[in-house]
């Protein structure tokens, strides 16, 4: 009896240790940029050519001021240039499909040659407010929520559609494997290709931002408000950090190769990279 009873509490003790262990956590920061970054609103990693994309709203979020853009920096914090878009009207969620970067930008998605940092196009979405994230599949859709309207958005061949609607505070998006992942409101979504919602996490304590895969079904999301969640495979989810009051935490980006996490603060006017262990 004693010996099955000890086997027991050594089984729980250790089960309950694994789950601990398996715990993601955040590394103190590995570097901050916070120069020529005013109002930083969404990073976006690229692998192939060791760069962040940065969009700088520079002004209010929801004015159309010709003071936003897109700025570039190196992997290691250091700006490679503040100025490489321009005139934008506080632009926010990134996207790249092939040689073409994706921009939203209030009522309008922007389209830039990466090759030339030049704006190819802007397509105008009748009825939108704030359009705020933008993501693309594997052929080349993209997906626009609007969260003031609670809306998302589909651009095929520079001509637009509305995709979904009643999606309460419509934020981050991704396209992964044929399915939509949300961010909508206090809750992460997966939409499949016949519209079908399955709702994968709840309880975030503030309305949802920015999204970013981590593999194995896993997600980091942040909260503007200035929270970082891990969200595991099976919907449940951690705090990694809470800075509430004190510093905000909007659109990521990630690099899967070193498990790095990049934060925009807002209006802290600076990018801050993580590590994930």
């Amino acid at each position: 009896m004693r010996t099955s009873i000890f086997l027991a509490a050594f089984t729980i003790s250790t089960i309950a240790f694994t789950r601990v262990k398996s715990q993601i956590k955040l590394s103190a920061p590995i570097w901050e940029a916070n120069q020529s970054l005013p109002i930083p609103e969404s990073v976006l990693y690229r692998g192939d050519t060791k760069e962040l994309y940065v969009s700088l709203i520079d002004g209010a979020g929801n004015v159309k001021d010709s003071k936003g853009g897109v700025a570039i920096l190196n992997l290691d914090g250091s700006m490679k240039n503040p100025e490489w878009v321009t005139g934008l009207n506080a632009p926010k969620g990134l996207a790249i499909y092939k040689n073409t970067l994706y921009i939203a930008d209030i009522t309008a998605v922007i389209s830039v040659d990466i090759r030339t940092g030049k704006i190819i196009s802007k397509l105008e979405i009748d009825g939108a407010v704030f359009l705020n994230d933008v993501t693309v599949d594997d052929k080349g859709t993209l997906y626009i929520s609007d969260t003031r309207t609670n809306k998302i958005y589909q651009v095929k061949n520079n001509s637009y559609s509305l995709y979904l609607e009643n999606v309460s505070s419509a934020n981050g998006l991704k396209c992964i494997n044929k399915h939509l992942f949300v961010l909508a409101g206090t809750e992460l979504w997966k939409i499949n290709a016949k519209k079908k919602i399955t709702v994968v996490a709840k309880g975030f304590e503030k309305v949802g931002d920015g999204l970013e895969p981590i593999g194995n079904g896993e997600f980091i999301a942040t909260c503007w408000a200035g929270i970082i969640y891990h969200v595991k495979a099976d919907g449940t989810i951690y705090k990694l950090q809470d800075v509430q009051g004190k510093m905000n935490t909007a659109d990521l980006g990630y690099n899967p190769k070193d498990r790095i996490i990049y934060i925009p603060t807002f209006n802290q006017n600076s990018v801050i990279a993580y590590q994930l262990k």
